[in-house]
């Protein structure tokens, strides 16, 4: 049936890129891929970070130009010089970061860089914008300024934007990234509407129960090469993982719940204060224990990072005490800190910005957590060179040497690095702020299995993520905030996605309520 669907469009190709290859100094970015696109279709592109699939579709949108290779757009070949000629023969991209003047209404966004002018014609332009909106089953107020929108209300807006200038053809980056569920399901909606009037969506992503859920062919891209496309229907998601890392991953997230004993962690009514004096946290109260893994769900800047930071003395509490092993730690130094067995995984974006030296080898970056353990004034390289190799192995760090600088590997190493580093170190209470970020499916699962290991050491784990299926799966219990504050404090047994994404933006639970 799925099949019989799309050899009637093969008259209808929106996309076709054959052999297109890029490269960026010596690395091969692409190499010989191939896709194609139909009308009315919703396209996924699947693999690993660092595959190759944002470089692909930069080249769709006239970013940048293929080294090799041939585009061609409903039947007619292209070469883009800029993301202006990709613009003209309908193609929007929509970016994981969103482009958009946040001083600015709606309408003004959408009416930049356009010939139109918007002075003379305001009227008629709200009148266009709803009419895409209606027509694609959008919901979007011309006149709302993007600084008071929410995620899901950006992401519509960034839609609309592309639609107002013909856009038939969509590419859409990491959609979901940053959306509750309620507004993934909005979002595909939308998806939908938009393949019944007639566009080729091709979504970026490496979620597989999306793609599952909205895609009607997937192409599986592995370091730089087009491996296989598929019919959604034909395959299942073991076989896609399969093919994305070129060998069979076991997806099994074990939980084992222990009995409660002294909490090692307690927040006690902790406020910090941002630098305009508003509050990033406001008058936070959990307890952590030994032998589990707490959750922090939240849309992004939601006082993720200052409740990490504030727990490690990074930053200090302006309100409230926080408790390790019964001790105030408020006002004590990181080192302090560290000395009483509180260890932090912090991985911001900037993964060398905090805790590991780029310059520096795995070697020495490791000396940097254990000189000041060290007894005497002499430094002992060895213990630490054996450690260094033990991560190595252990979470198959791909570099050159233990001596090679950080900062020449992928960023999915450098991650592993630092998670690996401050495991190795013991510690009573472990923060990870989104620990699998950048790396690939497998070497995710084998941190998930890590952190388990350290909760049946004793470990109390703070567990920071963005994915709501790994944190239901991984975790006891999951804390979940909305500008600044508590909004619930959940186990993901009695509670579903659904209920976690109306806490995200700032709705209590009916049961919480009464």
């Amino acid at each position: 049936m799925q099949n019989q669907a799309i050899e009637t469009k093969e008259n209808n190709i929106a996309i076709e890129m054959k052999g297109i290859s890029k490269s960026f100094g010596a690395l091969k970015a692409n190499n010989n891929v191939n896709l194609t696109v139909f009308d009315g279709e919703v396209h996924a592109l699947l693999g690993e970070n660092g595959a190759g699939k944002s470089t692909l579709m930069n080249m769709l949108s006239g970013i940048y130009t293929p080294d090799e290779g041939t585009i061609a757009i409903h039947g007619r070949s292209v070469s883009f010089s800029s993301p202006k000629d990709s613009i003209k023969l309908g193609i929007g991209m929509i970016h994981q970061h969103f482009k958009l003047v946040d001083v600015m209404t709606a309408k003004e966004n959408i009416i930049i860089g356009q010939p139109t002018d918007f002075v003379i014609k305001g009227k008629a332009l709200t009148k266009k914008v709803k009419e895409l909106s209606d027509r694609y089953g959008l919901d979007i107020d011309p006149d709302k300024k993007v600084y008071e929108m929410s995620v899901g209300e950006k992401q519509t807006l960034e839609i609309i934007k592309v639609l107002f200038r013909g856009a038939r053809i969509l590419i859409m980056d990491e959609p979901t990234a940053v959306l509750t569920p309620q507004e993934i399901k909005k979002l595909f909606g939308v998806i939908r509407n938009m393949k019944a009037q007639g566009c080729a969506v091709v979504i970026i992503t490496h979620k597989m129960n999306e793609v599952m859920e909205i895609s009607d062919r997937v192409t599986v891209l592995r370091k730089g090469e087009s491996i296989e496309t598929v019919v959604k229907n034909e395959v299942d998601i073991p076989k896609l993982i399969e093919m994305m890392v070129g060998k069979k991953v076991d997806l099994a997230i074990h939980k084992e719940s222990f009995p409660k004993s002294e909490p090692l962690l307690k927040m006690d009514g902790v406020t910090v204060l941002d630098a305009e004096g508003k509050s990033a946290l406001s008058d936070i109260n959990f307890d952590l224990y030994p032998n589990e893994i707490v959750g922090v769900a939240g849309v992004a800047n939601s006082g993720q990072k200052e409740l990490c930071e504030s727990i490690a003395g990074l930053v200090k509490a302006d309100k409230g005490r926080i408790f390790f092993e019964g001790e105030n730690i408020v006002g004590k130094t990181p080192r302090d800190i560290i000395v009483l067995g509180i260890r932090m995984g912090f991985i911001p974006e900037d993964r060398l910005g905090m805790g590991l030296v780029g310059g520096m080898d795995i070697v020495h970056n490791l000396i940097l957590k254990d000189y000041q353990n060290q007894p005497g004034i002499r430094l002992r390289r060895g213990p630490c060179i054996e450690k260094a190799k033990k991560i190595v192995e252990q979470l198959d760090i791909m570099t050159p040497s233990i001596y090679t600088p950080v900062k020449r590997l992928s960023g999915g190493n450098i991650q592993k690095v630092l998670l690996g580093r401050e495991i190795d170190s013991a510690p009573k209470v472990l923060i990870t702020a989104y620990p699998v970020r950048g790396l690939d499916i497998g070497a995710s699962y084998k941190i998930y299995d890590l952190l388990n290991e350290q909760k049946k050491n004793g470990v109390g784990v703070l567990f920071v993520g963005e994915d709501l299926d790994v944190l239901m799966d991984l975790c006891d219990r999951i804390i979940v905030l909305c500008h600044g504050e508590i909004t619930g404090i959940v186990n993901p047994s009695e509670v579903t996605k659904e209920d976690i994404g109306l806490l995200m933006t700032g709705h209590r639970l009916e049961q919480e309520e009464e």
